[in-house]
């Protein structure tokens, strides 16, 4: 047998022990109720850097609308997405890469707010600035947050936590972002690799700490796929296989609590390292679920 055919042996293994691990671990008192309000999130793009836009790749740069309120990441080619004459509140940005953040974008839709981490603020508000002037409107307010510091927009608490990617800039703090909302606790998890320990300990799911604060969504970022692992973006990016084993460790610690009939959500794919769509996530054992540009989704408590 040669090593590709090892590996995806092996991978079809592990594949099929996490499939029946997460099946098992949805315990009937999760059950929720459908009337109960939760949070709405619309995936305005669900791609990678490796170019964008449907006549591309199928995706757009990942960036999601929670609530018809605030983004979370925005660039110009998701602007289409946005619901014709709205105007979010505030855009929340993880970090500086230009997949996920374009100054230009956010001035063209008239956000009001911007939150970026206070490690590259100054960056952010010198950028902002050119843009506004070059295209002669105003700029939006500009705010600098701090990891674990909640920012109440509407009925909704954002919370950044330390993601596991680096840009060029070494002083730079990336992020990923606990939604929180009446009993909702979602962790939107792009661009990351795997969840850090400072993280984990911070939203209340490591499993050292106990009591824990169980999330009751995810959505994560799989940048790579199922036959992907050793790819040399491990470094800044999770795999699908990443997620599998992130699921199935919060599960069997309680750590997720996912209501019956909830899905863990997949953005941020690369069309390079994933299998063409559609039936992208066939192989993906329950919860997992690819998630589509355009896709709106409401998260349970």
């Amino acid at each position: 047998m040669d090593r590709r055919s090892f590996l995806g042996v092996a991978a079809a293994s592990v594949l099929a022990a996490a499939e029946q691990s997460v099946n098992a671990k949805v315990p009937e008192a999760l059950r929720f109720d459908p009337e109960e309000k939760g949070i709405l999130v619309k995936f305005l793009g669900t791609g990678a850097a490796s170019g964008s836009g449907p006549q591309k790749l199928g995706r757009r740069h990942s960036a999601i609308l929670v609530e018809n309120e605030f983004l979370v990441d925005l660039t110009e080619d998701s602007l289409d997405l946005v619901p014709e004459g709205l105007v979010p509140e505030a855009l929340f940005y993880t970090h500086s890469h230009p997949d996920h953040y374009e100054p230009s974008a956010a001035l063209k839709l008239g956000v009001k707010k911007i939150y970026v981490s206070n490690t590259w603020f100054d960056m952010a508000r010198k950028d902002f600035t050119k843009a506004a002037k070059e295209m002669g409107v105003s700029m939006p307010q500009m705010y600098p947050i701090v990891v674990g510091a909640p920012v109440q927009v509407g009925e909704v608490s954002v919370t950044a936590v330390p993601a596991n990617h680096a840009t060029d800039n070494m002083l730079e703090q990336t992020v990923i972002y606990l939604l929180e909302k009446n009993g909702v606790r979602l962790l939107y998890a792009t661009d990351t690799a795997g969840i850090t320990g400072f993280a984990a300990r911070m939203i209340g799911i490591d499993a050292h700490k106990k009591p824990g604060n169980p999330i009751t969504g995810l959505i994560m970022e799989a940048t790579m796929g199922m036959d992907h692992e050793e790819d040399f973006r491990l470094y800044n990016h999770s795999s699908v296989m990443t997620i599998i084993h992130t699921v199935n460790v919060l599960m069997q610690t309680e750590r997720l609590r996912l209501p019956a009939g909830d899905n863990v959500y997949v953005t941020h794919m690369s069309k390079s390292l994933h299998d063409p769509m559609p039936g992208i996530d066939a192989r993906w054992p329950k919860p997992l679920k690819a998630a589509s540009d355009g896709l709106e989704v409401v998260f349970h408590a």
